[in-house]
């Protein structure tokens, strides 16, 4: 009976659905708005103003967690700074967006393997064999030679993924922690760790700030609150009420979106390749989606 109640409890209805397909469009847009932004600005100082406005926004939240502020700031150094930092060198030195979006999946067997490399959690062989298919649908892009020049942005993509995996471990410990709270120090450890360099080595783009057009302000709005206060914080707030496994397949659908998307806006093509590797990669993580738990022994 108790385990009855358990699984009516972790359906999904209508609601959260129809969430989790926010999350989808605000994380798949943001790559649009992202690229657009960095292009008239530069990688250090468009993170340090996005997640300065993030900090604003969800100011009034800010808390300290006894036992756990340490594990808060680190969280925020690594998502809100490190990650997004890396994702921006990526998107700065790319053209062709959707490779970047392919790239961006290792993000969840990464974690599963700094998991296994760091805290010893075991993998089971599905989980192994996603981990394999995900890392060799990214590999098969650099054979596709209409994007062998997006080698370099890949590989920094890739970086991004490694530091988004480390983000989600030390995200375990932050259990019970308000979506408003985390974001807050997220806005918070992005802004002070990147706006200092941003000031030291991207002056001229802080001195053309001034002439930056209303399309580029639009979707650095877009990407602050849409994407980061609305999309993370809806994401945060599903994985306080159900469990991974019901979520994260739902995410699915974000990689392919971004590259559609980007596709359109930005009129890259999306090569047979491109196609091949993005669909293994994509199999390769639903599996791990859909991979069950190692069950504890009785």
């Amino acid at each position: 009976m108790n385990d009855k109640v358990a699984m009516a409890q972790n359906r999904l209805g209508a609601g959260p659905l129809m969430l989790a397909l926010l999350v989808n469009v605000m994380f798949a847009l943001n790559v649009i708005a992202m690229k657009v932004v960095v292009d008239v600005t530069a990688p250090l100082l468009s993170v340090a103003l996005r997640m300065g406005v993030v900090f604003l926004l969800c100011a009034p939240a800010l808390r300290k967690v006894p036992g756990r502020t340490g594990w808060l700031a680190l969280y925020g150094f690594l998502n809100g700074g490190l990650f997004l930092l890396l994702l921006n060198i990526a998107l700065f030195m790319a053209s062709n967006v959707g490779a970047l979006a392919i790239a961006g999946q290792l993000s969840v067997p990464f974690s599963l393997v700094l998991g296994a490399l760091l805290l010893g959690e075991k993998l089971n062989r599905r989980k192994l064999a996603g981990v394999l298919l995900a890392f060799a649908g990214v590999a098969a892009l650099v054979f596709d030679p209409h994007i062998l020049s997006e080698v370099p942005a890949v590989l920094v993509m890739s970086l991004a993924a490694m530091m988004w995996g480390a983000g989600t471990l030390v995200q375990r410990r932050l259990t019970g922690v308000s979506v408003m709270n985390g974001q807050a120090w997220n806005g918070l450890m992005g802004a002070v760790t990147l706006a200092p360099f941003a000031l030291i080595f991207e002056q001229p783009a802080i001195a053309g700030l001034a002439h930056v057009g209303w399309t580029p302000i639009a979707w650095f709005a877009f990407s602050c609150v849409g994407a980061t206060v609305v999309g993370q914080g809806a994401l945060a707030w599903l994985l306080q009420r159900y469990p991974i496994s019901s979520i994260m397949p739902l995410i699915l659908a974000s990689p392919v979106m971004s590259t559609i998307f980007a596709s359109l806006y930005f009129s890259t093509p999306i090569t047979a390749i491109m196609i091949g590797g993005g669909t293994l990669a994509l199999i390769g993580v639903a599996i791990i989606a859909f991979s069950p738990e190692r069950k504890p022994d009785s």
